[in-house]
């Protein structure tokens, strides 16, 4: 009987779980449901530092007013403002001066990734040559070590001759020729 009652409380807690979960996602899908504020017109903001914080807006000195940035032109075009009048992002930087920077930002990392992947072939072409160095002093090794190697032979050769001829060296057969001669 207890496990009845066990039973009928974990349903109960879980409908009532259950319940809470469903309330709270109704009334966030009511929330989702409200639609934005329409957008400020940029010719409603009156100078420079109330127009170029927004991204859509161009401040032009020349004209003094702000306007919508021409979004189908990458740079505005002089019937817009010129470029040396035009603000866009911050009050303090003309439109041509922030041109330039950008190109010569981007210039400046397109010259180094490609230095950097010219280094990177370069090394991997270093990497192998080092092998290549390896095995060629390792095969000059070798051959001093065989020249050495045959001088030695011959060396101990005429060491042996100079030997026989005075009498100096013994008869293998007999270890004790040396003590029999004195």
């Amino acid at each position: 009987m207890s496990a009845l009652t066990m039973e009928r409380k974990t349903l109960t807690t879980s409908v009532f779980f259950a319940a809470v979960v469903l309330f709270v996602s109704c009334v966030r899908q009511g929330e989702c449901q409200t639609s934005p504020p329409p957008p400020t017109p940029c010719s409603t903001y009156k100078n420079c530092d109330t127009c170029v914080p927004h991204a859509k807006c161009l401040w032009c000195f020349t004209t003094n007013n702000c306007t919508e940035y021409p979004v189908s032109w990458l740079l505005p075009p002089a019937s817009v403002c010129k470029l040396s009048q035009a603000r866009w992002g911050v009050c303090w930087l003309n439109f041509e001066a922030l041109i330039i920077t950008m190109a010569v930002l981007g210039g400046t990392i397109l010259v180094s990734i490609t230095v950097c992947c010219c280094c990177c072939c370069c090394c991997k072409k270093r990497r192998s040559r080092p092998d290549r160095d390896e095995e060629r002093f390792a095969r000059r090794r070798e051959e001093i070590k065989q020249r050495a190697e045959e001088r030695k032979v011959e060396r101990m050769a005429r060491h042996d001759e100079i030997r026989r001829k005075y009498g100096l060296l013994g008869d293998s057969d007999h270890p004790y020729s040396k003590f029999e001669n004195e």
